[in-house]
């Protein structure tokens, strides 16, 4: 039977306060922060993240497969789901799928995954969500949305650390909250037709058509997942579902994060799991053109899971303030910065497919006559010259040190005009990697400096995206 055996997360460093972007409007302001995603991250890079945490202590190739979930993925016709399972570093074999057009991706993916694992066409899935969804400027959601990631390995394998007992589900048709094919914004309804007739009535019938299903009354559930697109109408409807708001309800989050889409829900679920004991049952609920709902049972395996992982806490603790609502616009594309000095390689769909393992795996060559390894793969070896007698190993997990660096005052934009070029020495028998250093404070940077790798868009052209690994400071 499939279960739930691993979960990640992934929130941006950069957090913007919400008493700032209310004052950039001269409007009320909501309290507390959302999370940002930096200019050179989207809803593929953060996927990663996520899946980079909930694969802790795995074994990447007992994986069979990825489901990517997103209402906000940077390409149409591509599989974002393949570029994240490479970037992840799972095998070449694996079935990968996206989910999209709909905040209820997240739990779409999810229930998918089961099915695939309940009727052995796989044994092991991940299923990540990640959202950045764009709000009008000066509009309510602009302050109540947030940019995040999240991913739960599902699996028959072993023992689970929750089981999935039932779900229940209800599609709806209605205009709530769309975007158009040619839209930049989130669009929506008039907000109490959305509460009232879509949030409240659907995930009402979802909710209480399993609880009838499973013979439940409200006393026997020990934490309800309830995603919301606010506090007061997520407290609403567990009321009116006979629930303990004070005592049974999970927090929405929303006052140092804000709402991240079809992410949201698995979110909710993760921090409910950081917190739960053995025995306790859960009832898990999203909503988007209908709502899904799951019961789950949490077993003695969630304690054993929470060490060794970022998750929500350990995310939400790692920050730091944006300083102005301006540098928001310009990482969000809305207001353009002075260019950096451009790149002069033109891209190459043949080259970038050519060295995938290196650029998008993040793969170095370890000589199997001397040892050395090197990146990027090299198929003559430099210390004693063996030519293709190597071995492909993973750095992208691999934490390191600044080796040497340089600060570049030309490469960069305006809004961040220093890049750092730095050579990372790694853990990994000091293999030295050059990349550019991101998330951090120039003035910082040092030799010696404790860094991780970190998957991000480098640029745009050719209409092309391309990715590349840069590091960071540890987080």
């Amino acid at each position: 039977m499939a279960g739930i055996f691993s979960y990640g997360v992934y929130i941006p460093l950069w957090r913007l306060s919400r008493d700032t972007i209310a004052a950039a409007w001269g409007r009320h302001s909501f309290g507390g922060e959302r999370s940002v995603a930096n200019h050179d991250e989207d809803t593929v890079t953060m996927a990663v993240e996520a899946v980079f945490d909930c694969l802790v202590g795995t074994d990447r190739d007992s994986v069979d497969g990825l489901y990517f979930a997103s209402t906000t993925e940077p390409f149409q016709e591509k599989q974002c789901s393949a570029l994240v399972a490479a970037a992840s570093d799972l095998k070449s074999e694996s079935i990968t799928a996206d989910h999209s057009n709909s905040l209820r991706a997240g739990t779409i993916a999810l229930r998918a995954a089961l099915d695939a694992v309940n009727s052995g066409s796989a044994q092991s899935i991940v299923v990540t969500a990640s959202d950045c969804r764009l709000a009008y400027p000066r509009s309510d959601y602009e302050q109540s949305f947030g940019d995040a990631a999240v991913a739960v390995l599902v699996s028959n394998l072993g023992k689970p650390i929750v089981t999935v007992e039932a779900s229940y589900s209800i599609s709806n048709e209605m205009y709530d909250v769309w975007r158009l094919d040619k839209d930049i914004y989130v669009q929506s309804w008039e907000d109490r037709f959305i509460i009232e007739h879509g949030y409240t009535e659907n995930t009402y019938k979802a909710i209480s058509g399993l609880m009838k299903k499973q013979n439940l009354s409200a006393e026997a559930i020990s934490k309800v997942v309830l995603y919301a697109s606010s506090v007061r109408a997520q407290q609403q409807l567990a009321r009116r579902l006979g629930f303990d708001p004070k005592t049974q309800l999970q927090d929405l989050l929303i006052g140092n994060l804000g709402i991240c889409g079809c992410a949201h829900a698995l979110l909710m679920l993760v921090a409910a799991l950081e917190e739960a004991k053995t025995g306790d049952r859960l009832l898990l609920a999203s909503y988007g053109d209908g709502s899904d709902a799951f019961l789950l049972q949490v077993t003695g395996e969630v304690d054993k899971i929470k060490q060794g992982r970022r998750g929500v806490k350990g995310s939400l603790a790692s920050k730091k303030s944006l300083p102005s609502y301006e540098r928001y616009l310009s990482y969000r594309g809305l207001l353009e910065p002075q260019p950096g000095e451009p790149f002069r390689l033109f891209p190459s769909a043949s080259v970038s497919w050519r060295e995938r393992n290196s650029s998008i795996r993040l793969h170095g060559s370890k000589c199997k006559s001397c040892g050395l390894i090197t990146f990027p793969i090299q198929r003559v070896c430099y210390k004693c010259q063996a030519k293709d007698n190597y071995e492909e190993v993973r750095l992208s997990d691999k934490k390191g040190r600044v080796f040497t660096f340089s600060l570049d005052n030309l490469a960069g934009r305006g809004d961040d005009p220093v890049i750092p070029q730095i050579i990372v020495e790694s853990e990994l028998e000091n293999a030295r990697i050059y990349s550019m250093m991101t998330d951090c404070d120039t003035s910082e940077v040092k030799i010696g400096m404790p860094v991780e790798m970190t998957f991000r868009r480098i640029y745009e052209g050719a209409g092309m995206y391309n990715y590349f690994w840069k590091c960071r400071p540890l987080r």
